[in-house]
């Protein structure tokens, strides 16, 4: 099945699909990166599922594997440059080649005061959330260089382009990774490699669950009460813009931050 998407012009259809494509995304095992995972596969395209969770990954792999879809999960770590290496020499080894990949990765941080946050809280934090996307792309762009193509999207958040209360340590780390994907969608432009970043809003993944469960309910109630639409998102919904920017739809789009959050940071 593939991913269709008709414009407002009779004359004009865009076809995404990802036929004889390899992507790859992390954080795979669930939320974000699993939603996205699923839409590549039924896209078309060979899906390399990576994730710290191996026994979650391996399952989540079998099922698309399980529908006809070709997938590979891997164990990794994004925090741990050898696992990061490794997982991409294993995707070509695997594939052949690296045409997309969603670096998804990511974990938040304990809340609290910027005065009362602590350096174990903040190494585990930019660890994951930021060296885990540079170390990522280091080795996803050296693949695609040397194939002369590919396309990337760094997942922010709408915590990369505001502030937020006790929550600085995961903001900061998103504002990094916009930095990271306008560097490197600069430095790669005019070599056949797109780089660009999606910042989901508030949106219900099993990280939305834990934040409940440590006490967040509230403040999560509180964000959907300012998000224009009224509403969380869904993961597919963050996946669609995914598979857009990885698109050839997207070809002239690249060093920019989509977010898609209901209008939350119009206000």
């Amino acid at each position: 099945m593939q991913f269709t998407t008709r414009l407002q012009s009779e004359e004009h259809a865009v076809n995404i699909s990802f036929e004889n494509k390899v992507a790859l995304v992390t954080g795979a095992a669930s939320g974000l990166g699993l939603a996205t995972a699923k839409a590549f596969a039924e896209s078309g395209a060979s899906v390399v599922l990576a994730d710290w969770n191996e026994e979650a990954v391996q399952f989540a792999a079998r099922e698309l594997a399980n529908k006809g879809h070709k997938t590979l999960a891997i164990r990794c770590d994004v925090s741990d440059d050898e696992q990061v290496e490794a997982m991409v020499k294993q995707t070509v080894a695997a594939f052949g080649r690296l045409d997309v990949a969603y670096n998804n990765a990511g974990v938040q941080n304990v809340l609290a005061e910027t005065a009362d946050t602590t350096r174990e809280d903040y190494d585990r934090v930019m660890g994951i959330n930021l060296r885990g996307v540079w170390s990522c792309m280091r080795f996803e762009l050296r693949q695609m260089r040397e194939q002369g193509s590919g396309a990337i999207v760094n997942c922010s958040s709408i915590g990369g382009l505001v502030g937020g209360a006790e929550r600085g340590i995961y903001h900061a780390a998103k504002h990094g990774v916009i930095g990271f994907t306008k560097s490197a969608a600069l430095e790669y432009s005019t070599r056949g490699i797109r780089v660009n970043a999606v910042c989901p809003g508030l949106i219900w993944t099993p990280m939305a669950d834990q934040m409940v469960a440590g006490g967040q309910g509230e403040a999560l109630k509180a964000m959907e009460k300012s998000v224009p639409m009224g509403r969380v998102g869904r993961p597919e919904e963050i996946a669609d813009a995914v598979l857009w920017l990885s698109s050839d739809a997207a070809s002239y789009v690249t060093g920019q931050s989509i977010s898609v959050d209901g209008g939350f940071v119009m206000r």
